[in-house]
């Protein structure tokens, strides 16, 4: 999987990885301190790292376990553009569908069906 984007949702599939991410947002923090509320090794919350930092959302040094994690935030402008621009494309959307409830309601008003063909 060699798209960013696609990297990054796929790391944020998991809810493991998802509270580390919230975690991170308060600050760095090293491995040990992330694996410590959950009741798995801190292997395992080294792989959900692993998973993290080659999407690009977490930073280590080469030290590993004793330097901090820290969250790159950057990352998420990504996410905020792609989701925006879907946002942006479902409230035109929208607002074309309220347009034609609101002509409807006006043709309802003045007595006046419209046919199939003039809602389409």
């Amino acid at each position: 999987m060699s798209d960013p984007l696609s990297q990054v949702f796929a790391a944020l599939a998991d809810p493991t990885r998802r509270d580390l991410v919230a975690r991170l947002t308060d600050g760095d923090a090293t491995v040990g301190q992330l694996a410590a509320p959950y009741q798995v090794s801190v292997q395992a919350i080294s792989k959900h790292l692993k998973v993290l930092e080659q999407a690009g959302l977490v930073s280590r040094s080469a030290d590993g376990h004793r330097s901090p994690v820290h969250l790159e935030a950057e990352v998420f402008d990504l996410m905020t553009k792609w989701i925006e621009r879907y946002r942006q494309r479902a409230e035109a959307r929208y607002r074309r569908l309220d347009a034609v409830l609101a002509e409807m309601d006006d043709d309802d008003e003045a007595g006046h069906r419209p046919t199939l063909e003039e809602t389409a």
